[in-house]
Order: C-alpha cells, then sequence, then structure tokens
C-alpha cells in the first residue's frame, strides 16, 4: 500500500480506509471526533468509515458541516468534542469537513476568539500543538489532507485562512473508492479547484521548484493527460477518481508556495451570506480571466503550463482553460451563481486584502479586480 511521506503519512490506495483504526491508534486517539455531512451520511460513506473505526468506534459525530465552514459551526462542533471528552478529530468529505476538523481540533485546545488565529492577523504564531487529525477526501479538490491551511468564514464577515505546521493532519487516508459516484457537476468544480492550486502555485513568484515540478506534474495528470474530463464523464471511472485525487494532493502540496488572485477572489466571493458558493465551481470560472490579465508576466511558465496541458506552443492559455470549464459544464457567469453588481465593490476590498493576493503572479489594483470580476459576470 503506496504510502507518500512528505509533510505527513499519506496513505494512497484502493481500500486504504481499512488503515483508519490502526492510525487512530498509531496517533494515540481512543475517542475521535468524526466531522463530516449530511450528504455523506446519507450517500453512506459516512457508515462505511464509522465500520473502519475500531471496536471503540467514534465518541461522538459532527454531521452538519455547511458548504463553506463557517464560525458557528467551529463552535458547535468544538463544544460536541469537549462534552463527550473527545481526544482526536477525523474529518471526512470534501475541504469544508477537512477544513472544519482542523479549526475544531484547533479551537478544543486554545481560547477564542477564533479570528486570533487567522492569517490576516498573522495569528498563526499562537497556533501550538493541536490533538490528532486524521483526515479523509471524498473529493478531489482542496488537498487539505495534506496542507497546513484551514479557510473558514469568520463571524465578521472575512472568509479567513489559518496557517500552521500544527495544522497538517498526523495521517491522511486517500482511498479512491470513496469517491466514486460524486456527480459530475461537484466532480468538475473540485477537479477545477485542484487543477487551480496547480496553476496559482506555479505561477507564484515565490522561487520553490520542488513544489513547482509537483505542481506541474498536477496539471499535467489533470488535464493534459485528461483524467479531469474522464473522472467527470464516468463516476465509476476508479483510475480517473485515483488520478484526480493524486493531483488534489499535488495541488495542495505545490500551494504552499503561495495561490494569487483567483484564490484572492473566489475567497472573498465564497464568503458572501446567504449564496452558499462553491469554492471550486469560483475558481474554474475566474481563472480564465486572470490568466489573461497576467499575460506577459511569466512567458517560461505559461510555455511550460502549455506543454502540461497538452497544447500547442502557440495555443492561448485562457482560451484553452475557458473551453475546458466549457466541456466540464462549470457555470459561466457569476450573475447566474446570484451575485449582483451591488456586490462588487465589498468583493474587491476583501480580495485586496486576501493573503492569496500577496502572492499573485501579477497583483490587481482594485480597478483591476473590478474589470476581472466583469469580465465573468
Amino acid at each position: 500500500m503506496p504510502v507518500i511521506s512528505i509533510v505527513n503519512t499519506a496513505i494512497f490506495d484502493n481500500g486504504s480506509i481499512r488503515k483508519l483504526a490502526s492510525s487512530l491508534a498509531q496517533l494515540g486517539s481512543k475517542r475521535p471526533l468524526l466531522v463530516t455531512d449530511q450528504g455523506l451520511v446519507a450517500a453512506g460513506v459516512a457508515a462505511t468509515v464509522i465500520a473502519q473505526a475500531g471496536e471503540a468506534g467514534f465518541a461522538a459525530i459532527f454531521d452538519q458541516t455547511p458548504p463553506n465552514p463557517d464560525e458557528d459551526s467551529v463552535t458547535a462542533a468544538t463544544a460536541l468534542f469537549k462534552a463527550h471528552d473527545c481526544d482526536g478529530v477525523v474529518g471526512l468529505g470534501g475541504g469544508s469537513s477537512m477544513d472544519l476538523a482542523k479549526a475544531v481540533a484547533m479551537m478544543a485546545s486554545h481560547e477564542a476568539p477564533l479570528e486570533k488565529y487567522g492569517a490576516s492577523a498573522r495569528g498563526g504564531k499562537y497556533i501550538t500543538k493541536t490533538c490528532p487529525i486524521i483526515a479523509i477526501p471524498t473529493t478531489s479538490g482542496t488537498g487539505s489532507e495534506v496542507s497546513v491551511g484551514a479557510v473558514v468564514v469568520l463571524n465578521n464577515g472575512r472568509k479567513e485562512t489559518f496557517l500552521s505546521p500544527h495544522l497538517i493532519p498526523g495521517v491522511a487516508i486517500c482511498d479512491p473508492e470513496l469517491s466514486l459516484g460524486l456527480p459530475a457537476g461537484l466532480t468538475a468544480a473540485t477537479g477545477m479547484d485542484a487543477v487551480t492550486h496547480c496553476i496559482e502555485a506555479v505561477l507564484s513568484p515565490v522561487d520553490n521548484p520542488p513544489l513547482e515540478a509537483i505542481g506541474y506534474d498536477g496539471v499535467e495528470r489533470a488535464v493534459g493527460m485528461g483524467w479531469l474530463e474522464r473522472a467527470v464523464a464516468d463516476g465509476s471511472d476508479l483510475e480517473a477518481r485515483a488520478q484526480m485525487m493524486m493531483a488534489s494532493l499535488e495541488g495542495a502540496l505545490a500551494f504552499a508556495k503561495g495561490l494569487g488572485a483567483v484564490h484572492a477572489l473566489s475567497h472573498s466571493c465564497g464568503r458572501l451570506p446567504g449564496l452558499k458558493l462553491h469554492h471550486g465551481a469560483l475558481n474554474a470560472l475566474f481563472l480564465p480571466a486572470v490568466i489573461r490579465f497576467s499575460e506577459g508576466a511569466a512567458p517560461a511558465k505559461y510555455a511550460r503550463l502549455k506543454k502540461a496541458m497538452n497544447l500547442a506552443a502557440d495555443a492561448d492559455l485562457a482560451d484553452a482553460l475557458a473551453a475546458l470549464n466549457a466541456k466540464l459544464g462549470i457555470v459561466p457567469k457569476l450573475s447566474s451563481l446570484g451575485v449582483t453588481r451591488d456586490m462588487i465593490p465589498e468583493i474587491v476590498r476583501y480580495a485586496v486584502s486576501d493573503l492569496a493576493h500577496m502572492t499573485a503572479l501579477k497583483r490587481p489594483t482594485e480597478a483591476e479586480y473590478e474589470a476581472l470580476i466583469e469580465a465573468v459576470f
């Protein structure tokens, strides 16, 4: 059974969920909290995982993870953790459940308020050792199972990033079989999240050749080799699911060198109250526009990205990404997602202060962010 030991122990194989009980024992967790969502409960995936937790099982289950984890859900899940005297957290699902699990592990041993630990407040220095965390992805997008970060919408309105080595799960169980049957729309959105992670990491001006190489491989795997399109076309294609789960993991490893304007915009839109916008779909929507905006800032990287995507040297990278979105059925307009023009000033205000803005290949001004939004509106 392949084990990838880069930032943590990532057990990557079909059927690897059978390693859950031994992984809990390895980390010393006897009373774990399971953090998941109602969709995985209804689909029976949560039951499959619960059955592999060993004789003691889970001390408690929080299955109310929202589409974008928020401060209220962190508070509720942390209260459940404490009420049942839990000693570890298992995040099962997409990035929302895994990020929520990380936040719960942090707040179970850290004093409120949550916002104190956010990156915008330079709060990472206050994050110390947490209880054991295990991450089990069921989608292929965020790569939170191997990342140092978690993203939570705070009550103050900010979609905040929390960064610390203490938030890296001790064990990631990457079982492609758990992602079988994921609906085509969600497969497309999460897949483009992974692609965006890889591309923005590659384009980040931060100098880190090994992580950049991982990003290129993720792009080639998902797009150049066609695995994303195959996964969207056939939810039972196990090989495509495995390849996309690897591309997702690679994207998260790569973005340790930074992201960019696409994420600044998607984070800002993702915090809009009441809309529950999908992070991956937003990334896919903004990616072609930002790639066109940044044209000429890194020609060698653009050329290598085209090669990774199996495009001709004279191809237009932004056009190719827009065409890929269309093939995958990604919603092409922001307005069709419920965003209105009166929201644009607030989107811009949060985008220019987002952590991802700081590592963008080409940092947009407020006026340029407005133009990028209008380009996809």
